[in-house]
C-alpha cells in the first residue's frame, strides 16, 4: 500500500474548508439575508481612513441619488428645525453659500431623508453603485398591510427602511407609500432574526419606531450649505405631524374570523354603509376645516375594531371630541355642509353631546370628552326626564389609520376603550342596545336642573 502523502490530505482538507465557507457567505448573502428582510452586501475596506463627516457623507449620498435620478427629500428632525430659523434667509440666499458647513455638518450619528416608492425602481443598480463609492447599506422589508385585506396576496413583502452607512456615519432613507386615504405612510423599523443589531446605534433613528401617517407634502428646494435640497415647504407642520404620526392597522386577519357570524349582505345593509361612509367623509372635511381633532367613537371605532368595516345595523355615525377641541363654529359649519342639527345636550361645561342629520335616517354623533384626575368621560342625556349619564374611560392618546378610505383617528389603546364601551364579549354582535344601561362603563350623573333645560335640552 503506498503511503499518503501528508501535505496533499493538509491541502484537500484546506480546499474544503475554503470551498464549504464560501458556500455559507453566498447562502447567507443571496438566500438567508433576503429572506429575513435585510440585505447586507460585501464589506469592502474599514472604517479606517474614510471621512466621516456627517457633511460629508450628505454630500456624498446627495451624488449619488442624483446620478441615479432618484428625488430624496430632507426629513431629519435635527436639521430641520436649525433650517426652519432661517428658512427665509435660505429661500432668498441666490446660492445659500456659508463660509462653513453650518447645517450637514452638525454633530449626530445619523441624518433621515425619504423618498416615495412610485418614485424609482432599479433598487440593484443604486445599490451596487453605494458599494463601490464605499457605502455599506441594509434593507428593512416587511408586509405590505395594503393587501392584507387580499387573503392571496396577504404577506407580500416591500421595502420600509434603508440605511447608508459609511465610515461612523449613516443615512437612513425612509420610503414613504400613498394610501387609498390620500396620505403618505411609512412602515416599522423591525429588525429580523440575522440582521446585525450593531450595524448603526437603531435605538437613535428618529423614524421607524412604529408604523407613521403624514399629509401629503408639497416640497420646496433650497440652497443648504451649497447642496440643493428638497425640503417640506411647511416645516413647521411637518415637525409637528411627526410628533402625532403614529399609525395602527386595521385588524383584517381577526376581521376575516369574525366572519363566522354572517355578514348582512342585504340591499339595506349596503346602503346604509355607503351614506354612513359618505357622512364620515363629510364629517372629516368639515372638522378638518376648522382645524379640530377627532377620532372614531362608540359603534363606528367597534366596526373598524372588530371587523373593519361600519356595522350595518348601528344607524349612527359616532365621533369623539375632546372638549377643549370645542369650537362654536362647528354647529354652522355642518350647517353649512347640509347637516342639520338634530339635537344638542349639556354645556360646553358639562356632558355636551351634538347630533346631525344626514341623508335620510343616518345621523352623526358627537360626544365631547372631559379629563379627570386618572380618567376620561363623555355624558349622555335623557330628554323627557333630563337625567344624566356618565361614560367613563381610562385614559388614552390618538393614533392614526385608515377606515373606509380614509385617514382617521382612533384611540390607541383601541381595546381597551373597546372594552370600557362593550365589554369583555364585544366580539358577539348585538342588535339590541340601551345606551342607557347596556354599556359597562355608564354610570347615573345626576338631573339637570329644570330651570337649565331650555339651555341643556335642544331638540330640533
Amino acid at each position: 500500500m503506498q503511503r499518503i502523502n501528508k501535505n496533499v490530505v493538509l491541502g484537500l482538507l484546506t480546499l474544503t474548508s475554503s470551498v464549504f465557507l464560501l458556500f455559507q457567505l453566498y447562502y447567507y448573502k443571496y438566500y438567508l439575508s433576503p429572506k429575513n428582510g435585510a440585505v447586507l452586501p460585501k464589506i469592502k475596506g474599514s472604517k479606517a481612513g474614510q471621512d466621516s463627516r456627517p457633511g460629508h457623507v450628505v454630500r456624498k449620498f446627495l451624488g449619488l441619488m442624483s446620478s441615479h435620478n432618484i428625488p430624496v427629500y430632507l426629513i431629519d428632525p435635527l436639521l430641520l428645525g436649525l433650517i426652519n430659523i432661517d428658512l427665509e434667509q435660505l429661500r432668498t440666499s441666490p446660492d445659500g453659500h456659508h463660509s462653513e458647513c453650518k447645517y450637514f455638518c452638525a454633530p449626530r450619528d445619523f441624518t433621515t431623508f425619504a423618498l416615495l416608492d412610485k418614485t424609482w425602481k432599479l433598487e440593484v443598480g443604486l445599490l451596487r453603485a453605494a458599494e463601490k463609492v464605499g457605502f455599506h447599506w441594509l434593507k428593512i422589508q416587511n408586509k405590505d398591510p395594503r393587501l392584507e385585506g387580499m387573503e392571496d396576496l396577504s404577506g407580500t413583502e416591500i421595502p420600509l427602511h434603508y440605511i447608508f452607512r459609511l465610515a461612523t456615519h449613516a443615512i437612513h432613507l425612509v420610503v414613504f407609500y400613498e394610501r387609498s386615504g390620500n396620505y403618505l405612510w411609512h412602515g416599522p423599523l423591525r429588525l429580523k432574526r440575522h440582521v446585525d443589531r450593531k450595524f448603526v446605534p437603531f435605538r437613535k433613528l428618529q423614524f421607524g419606531r412604529y408604523p407613521g401617517a403624514y399629509d401629503k407634502l408639497e416640497l420646496l428646494s433650497v440652497s443648504i450649505d451649497g447642496l440643493i435640497v428638497q425640503i417640506p415647504k411647511e416645516i413647521s407642520h411637518f415637525l409637528e405631524e411627526r410628533s402625532h404620526s403614529r399609525f395602527i392597522e386595521c385588524r383584517f386577519r381577526e376581521a376575516r374570523s369574525f366572519f363566522q357570524y354572517p355578514d348582512d349582505a342585504s340591499l339595506e345593509a349596503v346602503e346604509f354603509r355607503k351614506k354612513a361612509k359618505s357622512l364620515l367623509h363629510l364629517a372629516a372635511q368639515t372638522l378638518g376645516g376648522l382645524g379640530v381633532k377627532f377620532w372614531l367613537s362608540s359603534g363606528t371605532c367597534l366596526g373598524w375594531y372588530r371587523q373593519c368595516n361600519i356595522i350595518s345595523y348601528s344607524k349612527d355615525v359616532d365621533l369623539g371630541i375632546f372638549i377643549q377641541d370645542y369650537k362654536p363654529d362647528i354647529i354652522p359649519a355642518f350647517q353649512m355642509a347640509g347637516l342639520p342639527l338634530k339635537h344638542k345636550f349639556g354645556k360646553v361645561e358639562d356632558s355636551l353631546e351634538l347630533s346631525f342629520q344626514g341623508e335620510d335616517d343616518v345621523k352623526l354623533d358627537i360626544f365631547f370628552f372631559y379629563e379627570e384626575d386618572d380618567h376620561m368621560w363623555n355624558g349622555g342625556t335623557q330628554a323627557k326626564s333630563g337625567k344624566k349619564f356618565k361614560y367613563r374611560f381610562s385614559k388614552f392618546t390618538l393614533c392614526w389609520t385608515e377606515f373606509v378610505e380614509l385617514k382617521v383617528r382612533v384611540p390607541c389603546e383601541t381595546l381597551h376603550y373597546i372594552e370600557a364601551n362593550y365589554g369583555k364579549d364585544w366580539k358577539i354582535p348585538v342588535t339590541t342596545w340601551d345606551w342607557k344601561t347596556s354599556p359597562p362603563n355608564v354610570q347615573s350623573n345626576g338631573i339637570w336642573p329644570i330651570d337649565e333645560w331650555e339651555e341643556v335640552i335642544q331638540l330640533y
